[in-house]
């Protein structure tokens, strides 16, 4: 498990966190949404060890990633959005990689690149951004660390390896291993992302699995504004309303307007969803 307590961080003058609480468990693959400049890879750099906390406690499995513990960062794997990768052959280069990681797959390594249609006898610098970035998906699925953090992991790519991109990470889900996955492309990977997390610098706006989030709020979808959506925003056809969920309605949760409706109501919708917050905090202790 993941546990961040009263984290505190900027960058010199420049404030990123100043009082962040969160929990990460097991068996679940996390939308971590924000706008930007929120903090977004920050936060998953954090969680690598990649920086360290100015204030506050960071703990995976009860070790703090700044350790630089081995045994945590055979665990973990980090694939940052513009990952700078050396130029070699993308099979040795995921060989090499795959030394460090005691359940690395070459054979799905193997599988992946081939759905994902990419070469593995080519140079990373011979190669498209979109081949690039399949080939180092498929290197971080192969590697089966317990945590997985993927930062815009559908960039770059087009439909045909966006849809591949959500069935790879479907399967690579289990009972055991936490994905977090920090993306402004809603769209592309809202099928498979639960729970939400939306960040702001000082607070968590919404850490809800999608059931609680439609217990909450009933997604409308009509052809014109509704008189009592707390937030509503045009969409193909009409628009889709966001509604107070008195009547227990059954939804698909719109988790792209879920997000524009915190940010333009930041205040009544925390309080919407205050006691799911606290729900969750209580029953991951």
């Amino acid at each position: 498990m993941i546990k961040i307590d009263n984290l505190q961080f900027g960058y010199g003058k420049q404030t990123v966190f100043t009082n962040i609480s969160l929990q990460f468990h097991e068996g679940q693959t996390y939308g971590l949404l924000g706008q930007n400049g929120v903090g977004k890879t920050t936060l998953l750099k954090l969680l690598s060890g990649l920086q360290k906390t100015d204030m506050g406690k960071i703990e995976i499995d009860g070790t703090n990633p700044w350790s630089r513990d081995p045994n945590l960062y055979e665990q973990e794997y980090f694939l940052e959005e513009n990952a700078l990768i050396p130029n070699e052959v993308i099979l040795d280069y995921a060989k090499s990689v795959g030394n460090f990681y005691p359940h690395f797959s070459l054979e799905q390594f193997k599988q992946l690149t081939d759905m994902f249609e990419t070469r593995t006898d080519a140079k990373y610098n011979n190669l498209s951004s979109g081949q690039r970035k399949k080939a180092l998906i498929s290197l971080a699925l192969a590697l089966n660390t317990k945590y997985l953090f993927l930062d815009e992991p559908s960039n770059s790519l087009d439909i045909p390896s966006k849809l591949q991109l959500r069935k790879a990470i479907a399967a690579h889900s289990s009972d055991e291993n936490t994905t977090i996955i920090s993306t402004h492309q809603v769209r592309d990977l809202e099928d498979i992302i639960d729970p939400i997390v939306i960040l702001d610098t000082d607070m968590v706006l919404l850490n809800a699995k999608l059931a609680q989030i439609s217990e909450k709020i009933y997604f409308s979808y009509e052809p014109a504004q509704n008189p009592d959506a707390l937030y509503c925003e045009p969409t193909m056809g009409g628009f889709v309303n966001l509604i107070q969920n008195a009547n227990g309605l059954d939804s698909k949760v719109n988790i792209e307007a879920l997000f524009d409706a915190f940010h333009t109501n930041k205040g009544l919708f925390t309080e919407i969803f205050s006691n799911v917050q606290s729900l969750n905090s209580e029953s991951n202790e």
